[in-house]
């Protein structure tokens, strides 16, 4: 059983005629069955237990040379070290999975004992179900969210979720979270068994065009004659026996050769290793935890140097460790520009961490023109949340490079739309922040916080950049879609929400030059009117799930948004609430000190 498991890699490369028959028959099935889990059906007689022997616990092998060589998925080239990580992600909703022994596996380790069956993936509990109530649909442990490959795909009431919402989805009918999430179940189980049974590993590049679909090794025979695959059958023999020792040298040796083989098979096709490297790095280096890091440590520094007063060294200090943490968030906004070659804002995550970015630029912007270490006080939690946030929902808000939908495909109107409408979003949240830190001042002393005009004017300052932003982006988002759509403006549900935000900060702004509200009404407005930007950006994508602008569309999330709208409105009553009673104690004692002068005369 071991040498089977430790061949299979290699056995990929024999010629597809040898697997002619059990290509028929999964053809068959696969037509039988357009639901993903009738996989199980198609490898009824295949093993996918755990080897006989233990496997070696392969914890200190390097997997880089292995996972620099390329593979064709999702639409682009990549390492094999991004689409294993994606693959752990999507299967189990983390970049790391402990099993039932308390064995942590990293992506590529994963990968490699699915292909050489040193483990048993079929039986342990490692496919996410994100909701609830499809778990108790399905009458499962309500306890747990993992379940394993054998017991999902073993479930007629999931079979018969997913077949409804696929033909809902197929009409254009809108779907139950509980089909949805059926959905993408049956997804990661499709996904698994593809890893499991070697589908997934389209390695082998195509001749000639680069439109050609790669290939997994057992169907090289498309595109290549038995002699120039033959070394490359050796050297993933290799590569898969090396794995099952533990022999990290001898892996790391045969799969630097096995991607210089695959290279000579088609140059033109195959990526260059800078290419590979560089994502390769990016993954690894983690620039945005790295700045999350520095963005909490730079919080601490200047909150204590605010309380001291005095605090001048540590406020340089704290200042310098946002600059760090601005420094690794802009490389890891970069390194992605370069492996994409566009701007990151084509999906929430991308957006998410770009307009976080555009918070503490901008509030460095502000600190460093008016001397006001109040504007990173606003910046950073704001930052700090948001990468937070989008780190702990990495099934909802997925970090994969993806290919651009057609519209897209215009680097300049993507630039200057999106980017446009997005810095505008970052203006708001560090309103947003500024205004949190104003309604928090009026509720502990709300004499000393209206005297405090410069407080108010800065506030004015960023919120006219946000609505400067929002207009043009609105504007020239009418104009790429009359290039795109032959419409200037259509009550998308995009385009209405960016309508609603954009007047919501007018009227505010308006409202304080006209004198209908105090500085303590434009407070307020800040953070109020950021839900009108929440709703355009995450609401019409995550909760609407309507329009044209079904590129950013997902699900999940709403839990967090909820809570945090719900206590962002309490916050905001209980600062009116304390402004109220000061202004009525003010108003009273006004009255009381005239009657106790002429008392006293």
């Amino acid at each position: 059983m071991r040498i089977m498991s430790s061949r299979r890699l290699a056995r990929q490369f024999a010629p597809r005629e040898l697997h002619s028959r059990h290509l028929k028959t999964r053809s068959f099935i696969s037509r039988l069955f357009i639901f993903p889990l009738a996989i199980t059906a198609i490898f009824g007689g295949t093993c996918y237990g755990a080897s006989e022997l233990p496997g070696a616990n392969n914890g200190g092998v390097d997997f880089k040379q292995w996972g620099l060589l390329a593979i064709q998925d999702g639409g682009r080239r990549k390492p094999i070290d991004t689409f294993a990580k994606e693959a752990l992600i999507r299967v189990t909703g983390r970049s790391a999975y402990t099993d039932k022994t308390g064995r942590k596996w990293r992506p590529n380790d994963f990968v490699l004992s699915a292909l050489t069956e040193t483990h048993d993936w079929k039986n342990e509990p490692i496919v996410l179900i994100f909701s609830g109530q499809l778990v108790e649909q399905l009458g499962l442990d309500k306890t747990q969210r993992r379940f394993s490959f054998a017991q999902l795909t073993g479930s007629a009431e999931l079979q018969r979720l997913a077949t409804e919402a696929q033909a809902l989805k197929r009409a254009e009918k809108p779907l139950t979270r509980a089909q949805q999430e059926a959905l993408s179940v049956s997804d990661r189980l499709t996904l698994l068994a593809r890893v499991m049974d070697g589908r997934a590993l389209l390695i082998v590049p195509a001749p000639t065009n680069e439109t050609d679909p790669w290939v997994d090794p057992s169907g090289s025979s498309k595109y290549y004659s038995d002699a120039q695959v033959a070394p490359l059958r050796t050297q993933l023999q290799t590569v898969a026996n090396s794995y099952v020792q533990g022999d990290g040298f001898n892996l790391s040796r045969a799969a630097n050769q096995l991607r210089e083989d695959l290279r000579a098979l088609s140059p033109s096709i195959y990526p260059g290793d800078q290419r590979l490297r560089l994502e390769y790095f990016y993954n690894h280096f983690e620039s945005f935890y790295r700045a999350i890091w520095c963005y909490g440590i730079a919080l601490v520094i200047l909150i204590t140097a605010h309380l001291r007063k005095r605090g001048g060294a540590l406020q340089s200090i704290g200042v310098a460790v946002a600059v760090l943490g601005l420094a690794f968030h802009a490389a890891g906004i970069v390194m992605r520009c370069m492996i994409a070659g566009r701007p990151p804002v084509t999906n929430m995550y991308e957006s998410i961490i770009w307009v976080s970015f555009a918070v503490s630029f901008f509030g460095m912007i502000f600190f460093v023109r008016y001397r006001a270490p109040i504007y990173l006080l606003a910046a950073l939690p704001v930052t700090l949340i948001a990468l937070l946030l989008v780190h702990q929902m990495p099934i909802a808000m997925p970090s994969s490079i993806d290919p651009l939908v057609p519209v897209l495909r215009d680097n300049f109107w993507l630039t200057i739309h999106v980017l446009t409408i997005t810095l505008s979003y970052a203006a708001f949240a560090l309103a947003m922040g500024f205004g949190h830190i104003l309604l928090w001042r009026y509720a502990r002393n709300p004499a000393a916080a209206r005297a405090d005009a410069p407080m108010h004017f800065w506030l004015y300052r960023v919120l006219q950049l946000g609505v400067l932003l929002l207009a043009a982006g609105t504007i020239l988002g009418g104009v790429w879609a009359n290039y795109s759509w032959g419409r200037f403006w259509g009550w998308d549900p995009k385009e209405t929400w960016a309508l609603i935000a954009l007047l919501c900060y007018i009227l505010a702004l308006h409202g304080r030059l006209a004198g209908w509200w105090t500085q303590f009404g434009l407070a307020v407005a800040s953070v109020v009117c950021f839900l009108a930007v929440l709703m355009a950006w995450y609401g019409v994508n995550f909760v609407l799930g309507k329009g044209l602008h079904s590129y950013g569309f997902g699900i999940g999330g709403e839990t967090y948004v909820a809570i945090f709208v719900a206590l962002d409105l309490l916050f905001v009553a209980f600062a009116i609430w304390r402004y109220r009673r000061s202004a009525t104690a003010s108003v009273a004692f006004s009255e009381i000190e005239p009657e106790r002068a002429s008392a006293q005369l």
